[in-house]
């Protein structure tokens, strides 16, 4: 999938040492639960290269999350941020979600400190469905304000 300064295409193997660059930045990871970089070899992520350099930017996530519901996530390198690669991506997905996938709602969750990601969620259309609280084994910093919950039905998203 290409948009105007952006292509996506399955993460595979070969990706792992970008992962574990992207994953080794602090930074990156501030609002983020650790996972093994192999977690995100399996279906629905993507890398993102950018068009003018071939340089690999970060992954985004389109994964069938059941019931008609697909969930949106990304992650990009930090040099990356403030430059709407986050919102061109995802917003992108959105659509392909919709036309492609047949998906009823598109629904994405993060950190309510996490005010970047939830700036990008709204620039793609979805919108604030809650706040929840997790019980988290090592929470991190912020979770004492929870998670929110963000989704754009296909009704919206048409009629938009």
């Amino acid at each position: 999938m290409e948009t105007e300064r952006l292509t996506l295409r399955p993460l595979v193997a070969s990706d792992v040492d970008e992962l574990e660059r992207l994953h080794a930045d602090p930074e990156v990871m501030r609002h983020l639960d650790p996972a093994p970089v192999e977690r995100y070899l399996t279906g629905g992520f993507h890398a993102a290269r950018e068009n003018r350099t071939g340089r690999w930017l970060g992954w985004f996530e389109l994964a069938d999350a059941g019931n008609g519901d697909w969930e949106l996530g990304y992650r990009l390198h930090r040099d990356c941020w403030g430059s709407g690669y986050a919102t061109e991506g995802a917003t992108a997905l959105v659509e392909h979600a919709f036309t492609a996938c047949g998906a009823q709602r598109v629904v994405a969750t993060t950190m309510t400190v996490n005010t970047g990601s939830r700036r990008v969620l709204e620039k793609c259309g979805l919108r604030y469905v809650r706040t929840v609280f997790l019980d988290w084994d090592d929470p991190l910093p912020g979770a004492e304000h929870g998670d929110v919950e963000y989704a754009l039905s296909r009704q919206e998203w048409e009629s938009a």
